[in-house]
């Protein structure tokens, strides 16, 4: 029925397209026959007195004139031009003494008697035919911009419309989503049943808001409740109601809306809602064309009855923008947060994107999983792809686990930059940083272990870095934790000092992150004595950029500086501590990575095992014996 539509729509729009044609040549044709005529008529026609008329006629010098109801053509005797015939032409005067003077001297005398058709026909011309021209032309500008339709339309929805059979997407390919999967499940069931929600009294929602970070599903998660569901499904961006004339994104909604209630029960998705839901704050101004597309969908959700079964999803990362009276209970009733999924959510991801792709059998996709906290599932299905290609850029016919982690790595820090020669120095200062990192790490109780270490650099930028993987899916840190976490940070930085008594720019991100770590731990955790329990920032945009904002004077946050500037020195001697303790563990692994370039969390375990017992083992040969007598010779002071 709809590609019906379409057909008839492409036939209209051609028929349109040489209308618009046919009425644009026969304008040129005319104007440009009319602008040649003139240009040709100037040419051989010279505009003279009529005194000159007269002598012309006393002179015979006049083969034939012809009157007009304006002017008298005159043809003269004598032709200056060759091939061409010249005329003269004066202004009409009603002259009986003419007359006679022209019947004397033998001159031909016209009368032209003006044509009535030809009138009608340049009125039509000049005056009818631009008109219908502007009107094509415009029509055709609003066809463009509102789809098909003609003028009106602009106004009309460009909703995509989907069926079962067409998203090819059901409840089986979202993973990692089970809360929210549950509470579209309800919508699902009630499309399907709605009596036996109707005999109890219950009413079903009107609206339900997909709340959460870019790439966590929720255009996959609407795509696959109208596949389970098996009812038509609009698909619309906020965007996509609002243009350059006001009214017209309204005049969409209720398209839309009509759209809907006609092919009920369905579902509207509208993705990126903030696009037109913001608040209408008018501190810096409004915008009259989203305002009123944002009042029509207002008033549009409170009119239709949801006991059709027109259920309407939006989808969007920034609920803090949103008005409130589009999030108040009878408009979209359900907030579902669609958040990073964890250890168990990410394992389940994977699953879902790798069942198309041929693994080896040494695959632990949990491992994957645990290496990549905070991953969304874009990422997680990038990864799987990266793994791939990868396998088939090494000849192999299946993915292993080590494109897995190869793919992470990729992901995280970019592909290696083989192109990149450090020189020696560089490249031990890179290894010296390194390790620095992942010796404080080993040497802190609340730190986590260390599962690569390498001096490659890598296209994001970095020449090197420390991979850490937790043993378990963790919630929430201790200050313990948080201040390991700021001192490993810290490591790299320590270690340049240490071992080479100078600072590179290679400790740059490292600062950043501990600074940011250590801002957070006393402007919002409330692990700080001199504040206590006062929180002093608060978050913004928690589902994009995470951006905190200060609450509080200017004199606290000089304090606040005050109190981050002590934390970090505390950490860094801490930090620098660690090291000078363990230089000999430190010298041994840098030298072990410059000669590898990558080493494995378990080689730098088994190199600082080795370092520690052989310390142990040195001490105690050192150690005098008890009652043996020392061979050193007392210290005089």
């Amino acid at each position: 029925m709809n590609q019906g539509k379409k057909d008839d729509d492409k036939k209209g729009f051609k028929f349109y397209h040489f209308v618009l044609f046919i009425v644009i040549a026969v304008l040129i044709t005319y104007f440009g026959a009319t602008f040649f005529k003139s240009c040709y008529n100037n040419y051989t026609s010279t505009e003279i007195s009529y005194s000159r008329f007269l002598e012309l006629i006393e002179n015979n010098g006049i083969k034939e004139v012809t009157y007009s109801s304006n002017k008298i053509i005159i043809l003269p005797t004598e032709q200056k031009l060759a091939g061409v015939t010249q005329k003269y032409y004066t202004g009409y005067i009603y002259d009986p003494d003419t007359f006679a003077l022209l019947k004397e001297s033998d001159v031909t005398v016209n009368v032209e008697i003006e044509d009535t058709g030809s009138s009608i026909f340049d009125f039509i011309l000049m005056y009818v035919l631009p008109f219908v021209l502007i009107y094509l032309l415009m029509g055709f500008l609003f066809r463009r911009m509102g789809g098909s339709g003609g003028i009106m339309g602009v106004g009309k929805s460009n909703a995509k419309v989907y069926v079962q059979r067409e998203t090819g997407v059901t409840f089986r390919d979202v993973a990692g989503q089970e809360e929210a999967k549950e509470s579209v499940k309800e919508i699902v069931d009630f499309l399907h049943n709605p009596e036996k929600y109707q005999a109890i009294g219950a009413k079903l929602p009107k609206g339900a808001l997909l709340v959460g970070p870019p790439g966590t599903g929720k255009t996959l998660l609407a795509k696959a409740v109208a596949g389970e569901a098996g009812v038509p499904f609009f698909s619309l961006s906020g965007s996509d109601f609002v243009e350059m004339f006001v009214g017209v994104g309204a005049s969409r909604v209720r398209d839309l809306f009509k759209q809907a209630q006609s092919n009920a029960p369905c579902i509207i998705f509208i993705d990126e809602i903030d696009a037109i839901g913001k608040s209408r704050d008018t501190r810096y101004g409004g915008n009259d064309e989203r305002e009123q597309t944002l009042n029509q969908l207002l008033s549009e959700m409170d009119g239709f009855d949801s006991s059709k079964g027109v259920i309407i999803l939006a989808a969007t990362n920034r609920p803090e923008v949103l008005d409130k009276a589009l999030l108040r209970p009878g408009r979209f009733d359900r907030r579902i947060i669609i958040d990073k999924p964890d250890l168990k959510g990410r394992t389940d991801t994977l699953k879902v994107h790798s069942k198309d792709v041929l693994m080896d059998d040494s695959v632990d996709l949990e491992a994957i999983a645990l290496a990549t906290a905070g991953a969304v599932g874009s990422d997680l299905a990038n990864i799987i792809n990266e793994a791939a290609i990868n396998a088939v850029k090494n000849g192999r016919h299946a993915v292993s686990q080590e494109d897995l982690f190869e793919s992470v790595e990729v992901v995280i820090a970019g592909k290696e930059k083989k192109d990149r020669i450090l020189g020696e120095q560089e490249k031990k200062m890179v290894a010296y940083h390194e390790v620095g990192h992942a010796l404080v790490t080993a040497m802190m109780k609340d730190a986590e272990p260390v599962q690569k270490i390498t001096i490659v650099p890598r296209t994001m930028g970095s020449l090197g870095y420390t991979m850490q993987v937790p043993e378990e899916e963790k919630y929430l840190m201790t200050k313990e934790e948080l201040i390991a976490k700021i001192t490993t940070l810290l490591g790299g930085r320590a270690a340049e000092e240490v071992v080479f008594n100078t600072m590179t720019t290679g400790a740059s991100n490292d600062i950043e992150r501990a600074t940011k770590l250590a801002r957070t731990m006393i402007s919002q955790y409330g692990m700080s004595e001199a504040f206590g329990l006062m929180g002093l920032e608060t978050v913004e945009s928690q589902y994009l950029d995470g951006r905190s904002v200060l609450n509080c004077s200017d004199k606290t946050a000089a304090i606040l500086d005050e109190e981050i500037n002590k934390l970090l020195k505390s950490l860094y001697t801490d930090a620098k501590k660690i090291l000078t303790e363990n230089r000999h563990i430190l010298d041994e692994v840098s030298r072990f990575l410059i000669e590898k370039e990558t080493i494995t969390g378990k080689e730098f375990m088994e190199i600082v095992h080795r370092c520690q017992n052989e310390t142990d083992v040195t001490h105690s040969d050192e150690a005098p014996s008890e009652g043996a007598p020392s061979d050193e010779a007392p210290s005089e002071e």
